[in-house]
């Protein structure tokens, strides 16, 4: 096999090798805990880490009344399809800044709004949530808006989507780098029941 033959195999194995890097760089994950069936989805793409895991509404039920909520001023927020929502720049080109509202949740093709933290503040204080409790579940919410470093700086919250129990959705998430647009997308992400 002569030398210029060798080149040409060597260029075709580094770019398979540079294309299916680039492939898993982007390929979304899912993962059911065996014990309780949770489900987590998980997407790595230009250097962000994103995940959804299923909080069921029996979950949220006790996390809230015990932050003060009666069972009662738990239910319309258990059930309205709340994920544990982590964000993570790993190695993003520079720092990441997201705005919240600029996600996109699509069901049955159609755009379904995400259900804001200030329009849950609205409905939780017409309930007559005591002001510990509704600090407490301020800041257990995925943040509005944010900007996380490179090298791993990241968070977490709850983030309610608003769809009843086992409906499918996909959620396009969007952040910028210095004024320019990325997004991902999770795909076939099923609310739990």
């Amino acid at each position: 096999m002569g030398l210029h033959m060798l080149k040409k195999i060597n260029i075709l194995i580094i770019g398979l090798f540079f294309s299916f890097s680039c492939l898993a760089d982007s390929q979304q994950s899912k993962h059911v805990e065996k014990t309780t069936g949770i489900t987590t989805w998980e997407i790595n793409t230009q250097g962000v880490n994103f995940s959804l895991t299923q909080i069921l509404p029996d979950q949220a039920k006790a996390f809230y009344v015990n932050r003060g909520f009666t069972v009662a001023q738990t239910e319309s927020f258990a059930v309205s399809c709340v994920y544990m929502t982590v964000m993570r720049n790993d190695k993003a080109p520079g720092k990441i800044h997201f705005i919240k509202s600029n996600w996109t949740v699509l069901a049955n093709k159609k755009p379904h709004p995400l259900i804001s933290v200030d329009a849950w503040l609205k409905t939780l204080k017409k309930q007559k949530v005591n002001n510990s409790a509704l600090l407490a579940f301020r800041w257990a919410q995925f943040p509005p808006e944010q900007e996380f470093e490179i090298g791993g700086d990241w968070n977490q919250g709850m983030l309610s989507i608003g769809l009843p129990a086992e409906s499918l959705f996909d959620l396009i998430v969007r952040w910028d780098i210095n004024g320019k647009e990325y997004k991902t997308t999770l795909r076939g992400v099923k609310c739990a029941k």
